[in-house]
């Protein structure tokens, strides 16, 4: 598909990415710039009301017509005069403002975005840094670096970029880029160190083209702790450069911008730490550090998404004492994330992933599937996505979904439920064999997941394997039970499925223990 291009003057503005090039080079205009632009383009010379604009740039949301206007001026001095040295926004007063001067539509062909898709199935991880001299206490720090650094990265859209769960999986298992690139199925390693000093770190980071051994880039950073958050985009910026430098100008990175408030990010840092333990306390902990952080700085986008997630993992384990209360901060946070940063794809698999586990699996489809259009390869969209179409009783079309998430994410130690969801899209869409395939390799990642194991005695109990049934609902019965149960909203959802589920385990199980243990599916 051939994106569209306006240009207008030096300028050429690309509506599908949002991005701003004058002669050839990247201008940042930003989430609301950018908006606001393509409102006024789009429009064709005709006069766009207050009201429309304000609809364009802030969807769904009550805001200062006063905002409008800030915007306006900021937009203007951007560009610059026009050619006749007027305005390129002309006001219209009391109705609204029209965009000044001619705009010529171009298509894209092969010569840019076949460029980019040829480039899409290049990868990049980011590995732990390591943390020199710092004690585990400052572990987090540089945990954090490199968090941001992934999404920061999963902005750019001409390459893949590996989750944080697989490449933190991967990244201290071996010392041979070679072989963590190929496990990662990517081309690209960055891995850094981090050591702190008093009020200073020094950040040294390096690119290497994994496969044939070769640095591409490297930095050392010496600067105040004050001004790491402010360090992160630009070097994400400096590596995207370092792989396709010609991308880089069709593309650029849209950021919204850091407002400076350096304990809210430390405090972010600290949250994502412990979130990424996944136990009931540290999820807990995350979200007091998450919570804190939103208050001292309201403008900082990831600590709404990450807000938002923790609530969502709350309720997904069973770890919540209020349902109600914890599933609308994480909405609220999820959508105060789109308000802060509309292009960040992580900010709209928050709204997903609260939303199916809130009852709104519709609106987790629909913010799902914008996550991906920000992302292509966005591997927590695709798997949210999956999961929330099941939930809805669309197991054919969770099937696709599943699997390529699955296919991006292979080696993240929380996949056991994205395995169990694409188990179950299979099974209940007639590939039963596929399902009891895609459990093999889940159960050589995960085999101590009750789940599991139970929808692989399932399985077999359906294509009469009786044998290998009673083994696995044995294991199940054997394994404590996990604190939580990611997959209610499935059966809650599915009712004719849970029963179907229910009577194959509970025939599975009827010449082992006779125990009654929980079965994947419980009594109505």
């Amino acid at each position: 598909m051939s994106a569209q291009h306006l240009v207008f003057g030096p300028f050429e503005f690309i509506i599908e990415d949002g991005c701003l090039h004058r002669e050839n080079r990247h201008v940042s205009i930003g989430t609301r710039g950018a908006s606001l632009l393509a409102a006024l383009l789009a429009a064709d010379g005709r006069v766009v009301t207050k009201s429309a604009l304000m609809d364009a740039v802030w969807p769904g949301l009550a805001v200062e017509e006063s905002n409008l206007s800030v915007q306006i001026a900021a937009l203007r001095k951007l560009l610059g005069p026009a050619s006749d040295g007027g305005d390129w926004i002309v006001t219209v007063p009391r109705v609204g403002y029209r965009f000044s001067g001619p705009v010529e539509s171009r298509s894209a062909g092969l010569g840019s975005e076949g460029r980019s898709e040829a480039r899409s199935s290049s990868g990049i991880a980011v590995l732990p840094f390591e943390n020199l001299g710092g004690g585990a206490e400052r572990q987090y720090l540089a945990d954090g670096i490199a968090d941001d650094l992934i999404m920061a990265l999963a902005r750019f859209r001409w390459f893949r970029v590996a989750s944080r769960g697989a490449s933190f999986a991967r990244g201290n298992v071996s010392k041979d880029p070679k072989s963590i690139a190929r496990d990662l199925g990517v081309d690209f390693l960055v891995d850094g160190a981090i050591r702190r000093a008093g009020d200073r770190v020094r950040i040294s980071v390096h690119l290497a083209d994994a496969m044939k051994g070769a640095t591409i880039w490297s930095e050392h950073y010496d600067l105040p702790v004050a001004e790491v958050f402010a360090v992160q985009d630009a070097i994400a910026e400096r590596i995207a450069a370092a792989i396709e430098p010609e991308l880089l100008l069709r593309h650029g990175l849209q950021v919204a911008p850091h407002t400076g408030n350096v304990t809210a990010w430390d405090l972010v840092r600290q949250g994502t730490f412990n979130f990424h333990k996944v136990t009931q306390p540290t999820h807990s902990l995350a979200r007091q550090f998450f919570r804190e952080a939103t208050e001292l700085d309201p403008m900082l986008p990831e600590a709404q998404i990450w807000l938002a997630r923790v609530n969502a993992g709350l309720i997904a384990y069973g770890w919540t004492e209020n349902l109600a209360a914890d599933g609308k901060e994480g909405l609220d946070a999820a959508l105060r994330a789109i308000y802060l940063d509309a292009r960040n794809p992580y900010a709209h698999y928050a709204l997903a992933i609260v939303s199916a586990y809130t009852g709104r699996a519709e609106h987790a489809i629909l913010a799902a599937e914008r996550s991906i259009e920000l992302g292509p390869s966005f591997a927590l969209g695709y798997l949210v996505l999956g999961m929330a179409r099941l939930f809805v009783g669309d197991a054919a079309g969770a099937r696709k979904p599943l699997a390529r998430g699955l296919e991006l994410n292979p080696h993240d130690p929380q996949n056991a439920v994205w395995f169990s969801l694409l188990m179950l899209a299979l099974f209940f869409s007639g590939d039963v064999e596929g399902a009891l395939n895609s459990g093999r390799a889940a159960l050589k990642a995960r085999p101590d997941w009750p789940a599991l194991l139970r929808i692989q005695a399932c399985c077999h109990t359906a294509v009469g394997h009786s044998q290998e049934a009673r083994g696995f609902a044995a294991a199940a019965s054997d394994l404590p039970e996990p604190a939580g149960d990611a997959l209610g909203p499935f059966r809650d959802g599915n009712k004719e499925w849970a029963t179907r589920l229910e009577g194959l385990l509970r025939e599975a199980e009827h010449q082992t223990t006779g125990s009654g243990r929980n079965a994947i599916v419980p009594e109505d």
